[in-house]
């Protein structure tokens, strides 16, 4: 089994997560920046460059890991919106660690991106970033995540509670 190296950024401001999709591929379902680490690369610096690749945006602020996974697509259960394009298999093990990061405010409320380069290769990827509620009915439904990115949000909410109730 091909083991692939994940890392992923959940970025928040106030409790709004930002998220995107692809239109051009909308079956996908809701995901978070981030994706494969080079070799020799850190998780912690392929969370960071992965993200500035996506997105478009660069963050000087702490990256906190907060989450990990170890998800083998092969077994993953067919819940919502799991359906991987032709073009771009995952099977196989995928270790991730998801880094939490918290901006005062929003770069913008929605975007479009191209990430140039994808680590599957291929075309570009447009990608139409927007924010989400933490704690509306859209995040936490996780039938609208793409490939278990909906699992780690329970323990967003409570990091994301705790400084809330801490201000």
């Amino acid at each position: 089994m091909r083991v692939y190296h994940k890392a992923y950024v959940y970025l928040t401001c106030g409790t709004d997560l930002l998220v995107f999709d692809e239109p051009d591929t909308p079956w996908l379902g809701l995901q978070v920046p981030g994706g494969t680490i080079d070799p020799g690369e850190s998780f912690l610096h392929g969370a960071m460059r992965e993200f500035t690749e996506e997105t478009g945006l660069e963050l000087d602020v702490a990256f906190d890991q907060f989450f990990a996974q170890d998800i083998p697509f092969e077994t993953i259960p067919p819940v919502g919106q799991y359906r991987p394009h032709p073009d771009r298999p995952l099977r196989g093990r995928h270790i991730r660690r998801n880094y939490h990061v918290r901006l005062a405010s929003r770069p913008d409320t929605e975007w479009e991106h191209y990430e140039m380069h994808p680590s599957s290769g291929g075309d570009p990827i447009r990608y139409r970033f927007f924010w989400v509620d933490l704690f509306g009915d859209r995040a936490r439904n996780e039938e609208n995540f793409f490939a278990a990115f909906g699992a780690p949000l329970d323990a967003l909410r409570e990091r994301v509670a705790s400084v809330a109730k801490a201000a």
